[in-house]
């Protein structure tokens, strides 16, 4: 099977100051070097990622598998998202301990707040094994031999992996299966809550500002890595040490100005740049549409429970902080599309595709791929609907259904094999007393009242004053006998009787179904990535995200979502105060923030102006994922914190454009005037290293 070197060759051919893509920070040197130079870098792509010496790279951890965090200390103090900690947050919050309303603040090590089950990941190294990997895959495979070979290849390889006994590995695909490389990690699984502001900062503007710029959010939360005494990853102990980094980041009290170059380091989740049109308007007319509906009936109902009830409030904080995301992410992504006639020019750019192939004498090899994407796209659509509707009834906004589709696994489970009942029994059991913990009957009847027309015409609620799920201990009593009498217990409860014959139907009927006709698509779209840059080898092809460690770099710019309408690239607590609604859940402001406010009292975190900054734009190109990635200046100091993009510019997981595409980092001068003039944690403040690179 014939996979294309030019990609190696792209680092060396342009030298054009260039935003937007998700680069590999290994393989840096050459163009994206001189492009990053251009936009006024003083970093060499060595200063980045180096194998041999501490580089930026090793500052840079994954939170938890969907963030990213960065070291601040040389005792392994982690800044991330507020957002990003906000579950381990409300983990610790009680209505007697409200650290959710009230903020929370370890004050010496021994304060600081365990969290099981949260870890930091560190890349150590990263090869490519693309040959390795493709050795023996040949065109005359079916789709199924490739992946099994590919499979056998990658797994045989990570066995002979030279590494530390701590360390893992694992292999990834870029560029639709065209490239594959190799990254060996550290995991430290100790990790300890140490600061976090109350969500009156941490989530100011909540759902109305949320992808909406100028953002006033202080969006930040503060951890801890502990490890051993040889400073190795080590499971929670009283015995743990602050970890000793590599690498850690100093702080620019500096700031931004228009123009300044940014750096955001990540590990960004997913993105789809190589999309053919008719994927992107199946999206965005059909797909995207369907499911703000399901998650709009929910919130309508989690919302208006939360504002009257502190209880419900701290119970469905963070269910409601992820359906409200998505949610609107998906209506910002729409609209960029439209505005940015991103469907239009798609179709544009295949004609120069198609063309091009023409040109080359390519048409035999790869003139039907995309006249077969319509035909594919045209079968796929409404199982793709159906089957995410499916997802987002039983998985993402209905609990009791949740409750219900995990109670079928487990019943499939110990009928398929017995022997592992007791195991199965355990882990239902752990799973329901974990959805119990954040319950609440009447709120999740209402949203099953109001999401369930989405998915089928027969919406009984009734069912909620007959199943033993809505209380926990109840539930648990479904499961107490032997295995007949417990399949016998829940297939006579009527929450699931109920459930069950649409669970049955998506395996055994949507999902196959969906399988089937997306693995033909997944297909295609690496021959169309293929036959892409052998078409047309002077494009410009990053890898599509893939929660790997990617640097996207750009600069400091405004920008104009509409006619006669023009953002500043920076907000200040000027406006905080503007917004400011008393007793409003997401414009509130803390007393003691109004007289700083007035006072003035700024401390060091004040620029030129005497403002203090809050929030700032760049051209960064990110996505899911870059959530709480550092936002690293010219000299590789911390400027930022990522942890948003604007609303029109969302649909970048598509379709970059430079005009109206930015990303949104809090001021690391407002993280650190919480932190010591608000908080009062100045000894957090003096474990940093604190700079004025401009000066």
């Amino acid at each position: 099977m014939k996979f294309f070197k030019i990609l190696l060759l792209f680092i060396t051919l342009q030298v054009s100051a260039q935003q937007g893509g998700m680069w590999i920070p290994s393989l840096l040197e050459g163009m994206n070097e001189h492009e990053m130079t251009d936009l006024g870098s003083k970093l060499t792509a060595q200063d980045i990622y180096d194998v041999n010496n501490s580089s930026l790279k090793d500052a840079i951890g994954h939170f938890n598998g969907g963030c990213t965090s960065e070291v601040i200390s040389p005792k392994g103090l982690i800044l991330t998202n507020h957002h990003c900690g906000f579950s381990q947050i409300q983990s610790h919050s009680s209505l007697e301990n409200d650290y959710l309303k009230d903020g929370f603040w370890a004050m010496k090590l021994e304060e600081e707040l365990p969290n099981p089950g949260l870890f930091i990941e560190f890349i150590v190294r990263i090869e490519d094994v693309t040959a390795q990997v493709l050795n023996g895959v040949t065109e005359d495979m079916t789709e199924k031999e490739k992946q099994s070979t590919i499979s056998k290849n990658s797994n045989a390889f990570e066995a002979q992996v030279e590494k530390e006994a701590w360390q893992d590995t694992k292999i990834k695909s870029f560029y639709k299966g065209n490239q594959y490389f190799l990254f060996v990690t550290e995991r430290f699984n100790d990790i300890r809550l140490v600061g976090a502001p109350p969500s009156s900062i941490g989530k100011f503007g909540s759902d109305t500002d949320n992808w909406v710029f100028p953002r006033h959010t202080g969006d930040f939360s503060m951890f801890r890595i502990y490890a051993d005494k040889d400073n190795r990853p080590a499971e929670y102990s009283t015995e743990n040490v602050p970890y000793k980094p590599k690498h850690f980041l100093p702080i620019s009290l500096d700031g931004v100005e228009e123009g300044d170059f940014t750096m955001v380091f990540g590990f960004p989740g997913t993105t789809d740049e190589y999309l053919p049109a008719v994927a992107i308007e199946h999206i965005t007319k059909e797909y995207n549409p369907s499911n703000i509906a399901i998650r709009e009936a929910a919130l309508k109902v989690i919302d208006a429970n939360m504002k009257t009830s502190d209880e419900v409030r701290i119970k469905y904080a963070s269910k409601q902080a992820r359906i409200a995301n998505a949610w609107k992410k998906w209506q910002g992504e729409n609209l960029g599309i439209e505005k940015s006639n991103a469907i239009e020019k798609r179709h544009e750019f295949e004609a120069t595709f198609q063309k091009a192939i023409k040109e080359k004498g390519l048409e035999d090899k790869y003139g039907n791929i995309l006249p077969e994407f319509d035909v594919l796209y045209e079968n796929f659509g409404d199982v793709n609907i159906k089957r995410r509707s499916f997802i987002e009834v039983f998985l993402v906004t209905n609990e009791l259904m949740e409750m219900t589709f995990r109670t079928y696994q487990f019943e499939q489970a110990i009928i398929n094999n017995p022997d592992v009942f007791e195991k199965a029994k355990a882990s239902i059991e752990g799973t329901l007393t974990g959805v119990h913990k954040d319950y609440d009957v009447n709120v999740d009847r209402g949203v099953f009242e109001n999401v369930m027309p989405f998915y089928t015409k027969n919406v009984d609620v009734s069912i909620y004053d007959k199943t033993a799920f809505t209380h926990i201990d109840s539930a648990l009593k479904l499961f107490e006998g032997s295995q007949e009498e417990v399949i016998k217990n829940l297939n006579n409860d009527a929450a699931y009787a109920y459930a069950k014959p649409m669970i049955e139907d998506f395996y055994n009927n949507i999902n196959p179904e969906f399988q089937a006709k997306n693995e033909p698509i997944t297909a295609l779209q690496t021959v169309y990535m293929t036959a892409l840059m052998e078409a047309l080898p002077n494009a410009r092809y990053f890898p599509d995200a893939n929660s790997t460690l990617r640097v996207t770099y750009g600069q400091v710019r405004g920008y104009s979502p509409r006619d006669a309408v023009y953002y500043s690239p920076v907000s200040y607590l000027d406006g905080v105060i503007e917004k400011y609604v008393p007793g409003d859940y997401e414009f509130d402001v803390p007393q003691k923030l109004i007289d700083l406010y007035e006072a003035k009292d700024y401390g060091q975190y004040a620029d030129a102006n005497g403002k203090v900054p809050v929030c700032f734009l760049g051209t960064n190109h990110t996505t899911g994922g870059n959530s709480g990635s550092p936002a690293i200046d010219a000299h590789g100091n911390l400027v930022g914190l990522n942890f948003d993009r604007v609303w029109e510019g969302t649909m970048s997981d598509m379709y970059y454009d430079p005009e109206i595409c930015r990303n949104i980092m809090v001021d690391l001068r407002y993280v650190l005037f919480i932190v010591d003039k608000y908080a009062g944690a100045k000894h957090l403040i003096d474990e940093m290293k604190l700079v004025h690179p401009k000066k």
